[in-house]
């Protein structure tokens, strides 16, 4: 299944976010590739960066999320965006919503640029190599 087929067969009344956040998510972050896949048991959009899972794109009954290991991994950008999606709902790594009123776009945006920043790889491999030790 496309990218494409994959938003169609969602709400109709969410087919213009999730298309928008998809092209968010791959004009913030050049290093990722996107493919419909499985993920926590569900069917999702998935977004790897070489070498590594990064993002994904749900759409579920009760709410839409967007899976984040950047989110996962710095508690900074976590706090940071936290504070400013008050109407979300945060886990972890992901954020849940329902519409545009709890994640502004402009909001999304700028946690996509920031999130992109990070080296996922690099990160394993500091923990590897501190594993080791």
């Amino acid at each position: 299944m496309t990218v494409t087929e994959f938003i169609n067969t969602q709400i109709p009344e969410r087919h213009d976010l999730l298309s928008t956040i998809h092209t968010i998510i791959l004009q913030e972050d050049k290093s990722v590739a996107a493919k419909v896949g499985m993920m926590m048991g569900k069917e999702m959009i998935l977004y790897n960066s070489p070498g590594s899972f990064k993002y994904a794109l749900s759409s579920v009954k009760k709410h839409i999320s967007i899976h984040a290991m950047p989110l996962y991994c710095s508690t900074e950008i976590h706090s940071k965006y936290k504070n400013l999606l008050p109407k979300a709902n945060f886990q972890k790594g992901c954020v849940n919503f329902n519409d545009e009123t709890e994640l502004p776009l402009s909001i999304l945006t700028s946690l996509m640029a920031e999130c992109s920043k990070v080296d996922l790889q690099a990160i394993r491999e500091e923990y590897l190599k501190s594993k080791k030790k």
